[in-house]
């Protein structure tokens, strides 16, 4: 089995068990992870548009998976992983805003995904889930909509890799991010450092740019999804990539 984790400077690792030993997941607990989300891309020139926000220095490729059931958006599947893997070395960030997940996380992991987020919402055993995505190699998420409670997950992270704050209503791009979601990012940095076994990236979804994004980082996320903030940047994807980092380092 092949660890899908990757670093810039490690590319890939051997098994999971290696990579929580090499210490990635603890480390990039540490580190301001950008997620420049293609939804917001221009699918006619979707390599180079990857390419751009690489060059800018995104860390991760996120893409948004939806079925038009769980969210009225109808959207990639793992083709589009296939065709994202080909365009960069990346970590790419799947984020699976569907019904019935399960059914779906082979197909991802063998499309060339690094990580697969499911929603608490639509996932009846959760925690089997998630050590299904782990039992794949990849970096295990669970994503909370602003109206689901933060307890829905409190049985699961020390289990999860990643949570993900959703900041907006998920399914379209281009909203204003939710104010009192950071509260629950807020909230959600408590409970792990309450929690010795939680190693979580806490990531935000949803209206993340320049300003939005410094505010997410002090209410505790390090890992910041950002579309229109990256691919309609007036001056393109690698300075929309670079005006985030400025302001999560003033």
């Amino acid at each position: 089995m092949t660890c899908r984790y990757s670093t810039n400077d490690d590319a890939e690792v051997d098994s999971l068990s290696i990579a929580i030993g090499k210490g990635i997941i603890g480390q990039m607990t540490n580190q301001q992870v950008i997620a420049a989300s293609i939804l917001a891309a221009d699918f006619v020139r979707l390599g180079e548009e990857i390419k751009k926000a690489e060059a800018g220095g995104t860390d991760w490729i996120h893409v948004d998976v939806m079925d038009g059931h769980f969210v009225p958006n109808l959207t990639m599947g793992p083709m589009i992983v296939e065709a994202c893997k080909r365009a960069t070395d990346l970590p790419l960030d799947v984020h699976l805003m569907v019904e019935e997940p399960e059914r779906l996380l082979s197909d991802f992991a063998d499309a060339g995904a690094s990580g697969l987020t499911v929603h608490v919402e639509v996932s009846h055993h959760l925690n089997q889930t998630l050590n299904t995505i782990k039992g794949l190699g990849l970096r295990a998420g669970v994503a909370l909509n602003p109206s689901t409670p933060l307890s829905t997950i409190s049985e699961v992270v020390d289990i999860a890799d990643l949570v993900l704050v959703m900041t907006v209503n998920p399914g379209y791009g281009g909203q204003t991010l939710i104010e009192s979601t950071l509260n629950k990012v807020s909230q959600l940095r408590e409970l792990c450092e309450s929690t010795p076994s939680c190693k979580i990236l806490i990531e935000v979804d949803g209206g993340i740019n320049s300003e939005t994004a410094y505010r997410a980082s002090q209410a505790g996320a390090n890992v910041f999804v950002a579309g229109n903030a990256v691919f309609n940047h007036p001056s393109g994807a690698k300075a929309g990539v670079q005006a985030i980092r400025e302001a999560l380092n003033p």
